[in-house]
């Protein structure tokens, strides 16, 4: 355990960490106008209200481009919060600059890597191995933290 002068989380490691999350964050972000240019496109929208002034727009909750890239933004949400509180809490265990920067850009890449095959090329097997690289890497962090703290 670090003493109370020391930082809690070393600052290479943190750089690294605030680095890599805010692309995560900023690829996160842009699902939303992603979805809606589909939306947009196929003037389909999930809310009556939506539809007010759009000539041919329609309400429908199953349009195929729209779900897709709906349920690509799902599973960012479902992913990388949990990322974000595992990756931190682990890297208060002192874990190697050189395992922690590679784990860190290993899983931002994955979600790229997911999000470009899932809501974009709409490619198996390349969808599945992308979610479980992120999808082991936040539970190795996440066991090896417990283990760390038990």
């Amino acid at each position: 355990m670090p003493a109370l002068n020391t930082p809690l989380v070393d600052p290479e490691l943190f750089k690294t960490f605030a680095f890599w999350g805010s692309i995560l964050a900023m690829k996160l972000l842009a699902m939303a106008p992603l979805t809606a240019r589909y939306r947009f496109k196929n003037m389909v929208f999930s809310n009556i209200e939506d539809t007010k002034g759009l000539k041919g727009a329609k309400v429908s909750t199953n349009d195929a481009e729209v779900e897709r890239v709906r349920r690509a933004h799902l599973n960012d949400l479902e992913n990388i919060l949990i990322w974000y509180i595992v990756t931190f809490a682990w890297l208060t265990t002192g874990p190697s600059v050189w395992l922690a920067t590679n784990l860190i850009r290993s899983f931002v890449i994955a979600r790229f890597g997911h999000t470009i095959s899932y809501a974009i090329l709409s490619k198996q097997p390349h969808r599945a191995i992308a979610f479980f690289v992120g999808f082991l890497i936040t539970l190795y962090q996440a066991i090896t933290t417990f283990l760390h703290y038990y």
